[in-house]
């Protein structure tokens, strides 16, 4: 078998009905638009609703939600802790390291081990880092939030801060 011999199948493709061609068969005369309307005349652009503010145009298209009062913690796991050799770790000691930015409100992960005490200063802990800095003889100390209320205020409109 040769390329030039490659044929479908008998039957398996049938040719596309042509209507508007005069009566002489199927799709004559209004050919399959019925009588009369805007449909039967010419093209309808896809979505258009007679006028209607189109549904694509009604939908909303901001999407999704942003929690005004979200806390943001910088994460710092406990290898990074352990990389220091620092006897005492707290948040201006990580921005002097370059772990964090001045200011940043910490929060310390699990991942990594510590084999020496160290005495923790942060925002917030995981409970595996907590555990693991006390297991290993070291203390955790909680910073208290630098917000009146324990969250941060509002940040205006919710959707004009994306």
């Amino acid at each position: 078998m040769k390329l030039h011999e490659l044929a479908p199948a008998p039957g398996s493709n049938r040719a596309k009905r042509r209507v508007g061609r005069g009566i002489g068969g199927k799709g004559g005369k209004t050919a399959g638009r019925g009588t009369k309307g805007q449909r039967a005349r010419d093209t309808v652009p896809a979505g258009f609703e007679g006028g209607q503010l189109p549904l694509m145009q009604r939908v909303p298209k901001l999407r999704g939600f942003k929690n005004p009062f979200r806390i943001e913690y910088t994460p710092v796991n406990l290898d990074a802790l352990a990389a220091l050799d620092l006897d005492e770790v707290g948040p201006d000691r990580l921005a002097d390291a370059g772990l964090v930015r001045k200011g940043a409100l910490v929060k310390v992960l699990g991942r990594g081990d510590l084999s020496r005490p160290v005495r923790v200063s942060a925002h917030a802990f995981s409970a595996s880092a907590e555990a693991a800095i006390t297991g290993a003889g070291g203390a955790v100390e909680r910073l208290p939030l630098p917000f009146a209320s324990g969250r941060p205020p509002a940040r205006g409109n919710a959707l004009m801060n994306r």
